[in-house]
Order: structure tokens, then sequence, then C-alpha cells
């Protein structure tokens, strides 16, 4: 117990003090009426959740300082960055520029990226009991990977396997395909430098700061109790519009 709290409170002397952010962020305690994630908006959105909402899963205080501290911080800088390279966000849509994103600046780069894939994320998860993706997704997935558990792991390898911080995806190609990959750093799919293209449906944070709280150095443990809050109703209307453009 003794050394749970000194790495809460190493963690939080290196992070900066969150707390505070209650009275300056606004949260939203209901899952949100954003269906769609367009991405296409530069600015931070408000949490469709409260902190607590993901536990025991996640636990409040990591949401709070990803939510208020990391992923603010990605939505500030890339502001900074579009005025400095001239960016006009009125008419160049934040998917747009990410798929020229190897045009820009590694700054530009890693704080677009990572504003996208944080506001995916949140949209990602909703309180538990989670249930198994039904419907297209479904057959997908199982044509794909030969079964829903057959496509956890596949998955869970991307994620448990990317060295250092990035994410792991699952995405659908230009032409309609599933596939798993993962990114380094907060690149994505989208980004005309990533290994493996298309549209991502599902992402996970392997980011320690996602996790080390709860979880320390045990990245396969957070993987496997982040399934109870994966939003697939979600994730299904993602698929269902991405198979539509």
């Amino acid at each position: 117990m003794k050394n749970s709290t000194q790495n809460r409170r190493q963690f939080l002397t290196e992070t900066g003090k969150a707390g505070i952010a209650l009275a300056t962020m606004p949260l939203v305690t209901k899952m949100s009426s954003r269906i769609f994630f367009a991405g296409s908006d530069y600015t931070q959105q408000p949490l469709p959740y409260a902190y607590t909402a993901l536990e025991p899963y996640i636990d409040a205080m990591t949401m709070e300082i990803h939510y208020t501290k990391h992923a603010a911080t990605y939505a500030k800088n890339l502001a900074d960055a579009c005025v400095a390279e001239k960016v006009d966000t009125s008419t160049t849509s934040l998917i747009a520029l990410l798929k020229t994103v190897s045009k820009y600046t590694p700054k530009m780069r890693n704080n677009a990226g990572g504003h996208y894939n944080h506001e995916l994320f949140w949209q990602l998860m909703k309180p538990s009991p989670s249930v198994a993706p039904t419907g297209p997704l479904a057959d997908a997935i199982q044509k794909t990977f030969g079964s829903f558990a057959d496509f956890q792991k596949a998955f869970g390898e991307a994620a448990k396997t990317r060295f250092g911080s990035g994410w792991a995806w699952l995405l659908v190609k230009t032409d309609g395909s599933l596939a798993v990959s993962s990114t380094p750093n907060q690149d994505n799919p989208l980004m005309d430098v990533a290994e493996v293209q298309g549209t991502p449906l599902l992402g996970l944070d392997v980011w320690e700061h996602a996790y080390y709280l709860k979880y320390q150095n045990k990245r396969p443990d957070y993987i496997n109790a982040w399934w109870n809050i994966v939003n697939w109703e979600w994730v299904q209307k993602r698929y269902a519009e991405a198979l539509s453009k």
C-alpha cells in the first residue's frame, strides 16, 4: 500500500496537480449526443462521461490527468502549430491534414495525431458492461480473423508488442477489408506516413500515462481489462459510415 501511494504521488509530481482542472474544464456526466466523430474539430471536446465512469477498469485519477493534462496539451499545441504553419482550420479538416501530414513539421504530426487519437479514444469507451459487436462488423471480424476471440488476440498482440509508446488499431482499409495494426507515438492509420493506412475504427492508447497509476508496468493487464469498456455500438456505426464513403 505504501508503494502504491508513493507511485501515485510521484506520478502527480511529474505530471502536475490535475485536481484544479475540475473547476476549469467542462465535464459531461452522461453520454454525448455526438454519434459520429468526423475528426474535423481542432478543439478539445467535453468528455462524454464522468471521470469515475470507467472504473474499475480505468481509475478516475488516470482519466482526469489523461484528459485535462495530456489530451489538453495536444489540443493546445495543435492550435499553436496551425498558426505557425498557416493552416486555415475553417477550410482544412483535421482528417485532411492528417492524410497529408508528411508535408508538415514533426510538431504538427505529433499534436494533430495526439488530438485526433484522444478525441476518438474517449468515444470508443463507455461504462461497462461491454457487449460484443453484432451485425456487419461482427461478420467482417469473423471473416477476417476467424472469430471474435482471434481478433482480440491479434489486437492484443499489436498493443502488447508496440515498443515504447503508441497505439493499437482496428481499421478499415480503402478496399473495405479490416486490418489490425499499431503505430508509434501519436501516429494513426489516417496518416500518409502510416505503414497500414485506412480509417481507424477502434484504437487503444498504450502510452504509460494511460494506465500506469492502476497497472504500473503490466500493460497486458490493462489491455485485457479494457475490453470491458469498449463501446461496440459506436464502433459499429463508425464501420457503417466508413463503408458508405
